[in-house]
């Protein structure tokens, strides 16, 4: 037991907290004590906060942080606490610095090349004429020799201020931290006794605390939220009795892993049995990964995770604990949690794990409904309106015509030759696909918040509704308007819904041409093969429907071996269509051989569109896993792949230097043809909406989760944000203002229904019109003409005018 009567007492920190605060408080730093020095060693100094609180007031123990390694014969520097310090009340997150060299002692701190720095960070380095100890094997030393500690340090002013230990510092979720901050802060919170972090097995971040009283875990983790990035989170929160120490008094590391995974294997013992239990302990799990243990019993069935509190990184760890409860990966599921609603959740998990139930409405995936011959209906439904046609061979067979799709994307096709252009600013290509682009300069303009009100003096423009269409159903798909060269007026919309409909609306009147009912939800917009004469979608089902433009007849259909929420992407080059799948598969297919002729296994779920470049020819998929990965077209190759390590939901897009994407973290990345990483910008909340590149190619537009819609040059710079009132899922798209031919718009809607037109130089706010229900699909826009789908079941069109 400790004896008060010693004048010096030195420890490791962990020594020093297995007596207990009360203990230190009433005896080892009381008024009364005679302990006049107090040396703390051996490991990260303890947080002054942590340290003002064993310290009962009048104490006048003098408390010294000293710091050394075996190397050196243990202690070379040391420094002590001022007493002004100690008594101050503020709040100061700093670490105490590690002081001053010992006689003879020798301290430099050296950058990752081996360089001596005076500022900055970098790794301590002790030595001496003196201080030399020989270790392993040899027999030798030089005197003066320097030895690297292992420790890092940043200096500030000549003072050093200890960092962590080489092995302390870890990257998680992409991002650097250092497991003893997170020790540190963790022990700073009042019902914290002592902790300790571990990263188990490189994979899981692993608080142990021992408390003060009775706590409840959700309460520990609202408070480190408060004080900790997300990425510093703890995975788990393990309360326990005591410590477990080394003998030479520091914590044990690998016997708190093992009393974790002892743990994690009796949690083994109690996984979901019964699914009547799995509503339930999805509620609780729920509760637990967004700290609303204080909210009412029931989480309301169409709560979001992202709108409840939740990130990105919350969403692994959601998706952690419910695979460890089921006992089972659930494939597709992170991308569930994080766009999907609590019921939705539910109903994927329950169908995953209980493949037997029957569930009225759920998803039914390609892996449970295999074709043998897909030229035959499933399950024996007939279409609505047309059967199944002959093979037809159009490959000589062409029809001019403009197609647009979301994000400004343009293809124009006369005769035989096809151009891709903005749809802002039309620009013919040199040869049948590639061109010349002109690079030019662009000032940046004062970043200004831009708000919900229009420029005085400007010209009012206004929305209204030209047609709306009934699908049946919710409508997250984006319209595809194609325009035929010959006739402009019989311009039609492609537009699938949740009712599994496929429908083709006459673009001025609204009158539904023809629909197709398809084998279950439809939430990929359709894409024109290279002839014109066939539009591509993708379908819950698993299955990829090639139908006739003129009619909805099916020419083909094309199993994958999952969902596809993808959406087509046709190679004007090959004629080859393009596509991902949740089977983690990108496929290229020939409509006109009826044949796959490559398909690549991507190493994570394929949710966004693929990314086509005419010059150089790639072609561009992103993964869930966070992959984005360049493939030759022709042949199937991969060419580079870069591993961000995050969800990338938000779809590639090209120009002729650059290959933009956004990521769930709020990063929006630009790579180079060749796979350098070249900038990122941020956002404060996660990026589903895709990239638009202006018809300049000098400014990107894209929306984000944190209600901002952004324009970036293509250095990465912020020229302005405009605030919406809710999260932007949907991707912008750049047009010309009919009435005025020199100023190019923008459209873009937020998930509230709002649809926003706004100048594209400025940002500022030239009309907006609420729709009657949520938006998550992308505006095209043909002369004054808006389409876009609603999730109130319709599909609308919008007349912009003056």
């Amino acid at each position: 037991m400790y004896n008060t009567k010693c004048p010096a007492f030195s420890a490791t920190p962990t020594l020093l907290r297995r007596f207990g605060s009360q203990l230190i408080k009433s005896a080892v730093l009381s008024a009364s004590t005679s302990l006049r020095v107090l040396a703390l060693g051996g490991e990260a100094f303890p947080s002054l906060t942590a340290l003002r609180n064993w310290r009962e007031e009048g104490n006048r123990t003098q408390i010294f942080n000293i710091y050394g390694i075996t190397e050196v014969s243990s202690w070379a520097t040391f420094y002590r606490i001022p007493e002004k310090m100690l008594n101050s009340t503020l709040q100061c997150d700093l670490p105490v610095q590690l002081g001053f060299p010992l006689l003879g002692t020798v301290v430099e701190v050296r950058d990752a090349n081996g360089f001596p720095i005076q500022e900055g960070d970098g790794q301590v380095f002790l030595g001496g004429r003196s201080r030399v100890c020989f270790l392993d094997e040899e027999m030798t030393v030089p005197l003066g020799t320097m030895r690297a500690t292992g420790d890092f340090v940043t200096v500030r002013g000549g003072e050093m201020f200890f960092l962590g230990r080489k092995d302390s510092q870890i990257k998680r979720h992409g991002k650097r931290l250092n497991t003893e901050h997170v020790q540190q802060v963790a022990e700073g919170l009042q019902q914290v006794e002592s902790c300790a972090v571990t990263w188990c097995n490189q994979e899981k971040l692993i608080l142990f605390v021992v408390s003060t009283e009775d706590v409840v875990k959700d309460d520990l983790f609202k408070e480190l939220q408060k004080y900790l990035p997300s990425h510093e989170i703890p995975d788990e929160l393990l309360l326990v009795d005591a410590l477990p120490l080394t003998s030479h008094g520091k914590i044990d590391v690998l016997k708190l892993n093992k009393i974790y995974l002892n743990q994690m294997n009796m949690k083994s013992d109690c996984k979901l049995s019964e699914k009547e239990e799995l509503w339930g302990k999805l509620q609780y799990l729920w509760k637990s990964i967004l700290s609303l243990s204080e909210e009412p019993v029931q989480i309301p069935k169409e709560s979001l995770f992202l709108q409840s509190g939740g990130d990105s990184l919350k969403s692994i760890r959601f998706l952690s604990e419910i695979e460890n409860l089921v006992g089972t990966s659930v494939p597709g599921l992170l991308e569930i949690i994080l766009s999907s609603s609590f019921s939705e959740i539910y109903n994927h998990i329950l169908q995953t794990v209980f493949p037997d139930e029957v569930l009225p409405g759920s998803r039914r995936y390609a892996t449970k409904r295999k074709y043998s011959d897909t030229h035959q209906e499933e399950s024996g439904r007939k279409p609505r309106r047309q059967q199944a046609d002959a093979s037809l061979n159009c490959g000589c067979d062409f029809c001019a015509f403009t197609a647009l799709s979301r994000g400004g994307q343009t293809l124009t096709r006369h005769g035989t030759r096809l151009f891709t252009r903005s749809a802002q600013c039309p620009s013919p290509r040199s040869s049948d696909v590639t061109s010349q682009i002109h690079m030019q300069s662009v000032n940046p303009l004062p970043i200004v918040e831009k708000s919900e009100k229009p420029e005085t003096g400007a010209e009012k423009l206004e929305l209204s509704v030209r047609w709306k269409a009934d699908t049946g159903k919710c409508v997250d798909a984006s319209p595809l308007v194609i325009v035929p060269a010959v006739d402009k007026s019989s311009a039609t919309v492609y537009i699938g819904s949740h009712s599994h409909r496929m429908m083709a609306v006459d673009l001025y009147s609204g009158k539904v041409k023809w629909e197709q009912i398809l084998g279950d939800r439809i939430e990929s917009s359709a894409c024109i093969s290279n002839c014109g004469k066939f539009i591509v979608v993708g379908c819950y089902n698993g299955l990829v429907y090639v139908l006739r433009s003129d009619s909805g007849a099916r020419h083909w259909i094309f199993p994958t071996q999952d969902t596809i929420k993808s959406s087509a992407a046709m190679d004007p080059i090959t004629g080859l269509l393009y596509i991902g799948s949740h089977d983690q598969h990108a496929y290229a297919l020939d409509i006109y051989k009826k044949a796959c002729v490559w398909k690549l296994k991507c190493g994570g779920t394929l949710f966004s569109s693929p990314c086509l470049s005419p010059s150089p020819h790639h072609l561009y998929f992103a993964t869930l896993g966070g992959l984005l990965v360049a493939i030759n077209p022709v042949t199937g190759d991969r060419i580079w792949k870069h591993f961000y390590g995050k969800p990338l939901f938000s779809s590639p897009r090209c120009c002729l230097q650059y290959v933009c994407i956004g990521c769930v973290d709020g990063e929006l990345l630009c790579f180079t043809h060749l796979g350098e990483q070249v900038w990122q910008f941020s956002t404060g909340a996660p990026i589903f909406s895709s990239p638009c590149i202006m018809a300049s190619e000098q400014e990107i537009i894209f929306g984000s989760h944190d209600c901002f819609i952004y324009c970036c040059n293509m250095k990465g710079q912020l020229q302005w944000k405009f605030q919406v009132t809710s999260r932007v899922y949907a991707t912008p798209f750049a047009f010309q203002n009919h009435r005025s031919s020199d100023q190019t718009l923008l459209a873009v809607a937020s998930t509230d229904g709002k649809l926003w037109v706004l100048e594209s130089k400025s940002g500022q706010l030239q009309s907006v019109y609420e729709l009657p229900g949520e938006v998550f699909s992308s505006p095209v826009v043909w002369e004054s003409m808006l389409v876009i789908g609603c999730r109130n079941n319709y599909v609308y069109c919008l007349d912009l005018v003056g």
